[in-house]
């Protein structure tokens, strides 16, 4: 099994994700598809999942002015994955890191 899982993602709409509805969120492989990464956060966390979202964010645009010219560039594209969890199962994330 590939390296799936990148990191965990923390945000504001994660913990209101979490708290309510008992669903985490992680940075993910951009090859990785649905099945993998259910697979890939079961086996890590010991959990049971019920469902998994995935979306695709693209890098934004930068642009570099210096004496030598304009330079212009894109930050990596980078896949995002919802996981829910079947109730009752819970992950520590900050205890698993």
């Amino acid at each position: 099994m590939h390296n799936i899982i990148v990191r965990p993602l923390f945000t504001e709409k994660v913990s209101h994700l979490t708290s309510e509805h008992n669903t985490y969120s992680f940075v993910v492989a951009l090859f990785a598809n649905k099945i993998e990464i259910k697979k890939a956060v079961e086996k890590k966390f010991n959990v049971k999942v019920v469902s998994v979202r995935t979306a695709i964010t693209e890098g934004k645009g930068k642009m570099v002015f210096r004496r030598s010219g304009r330079f212009s560039g894109k930050k990596p594209d980078y896949k995002k994955a919802f996981v829910a969890l079947r109730k009752g199962d819970e992950i520590d994330l900050f205890k698993q890191l």
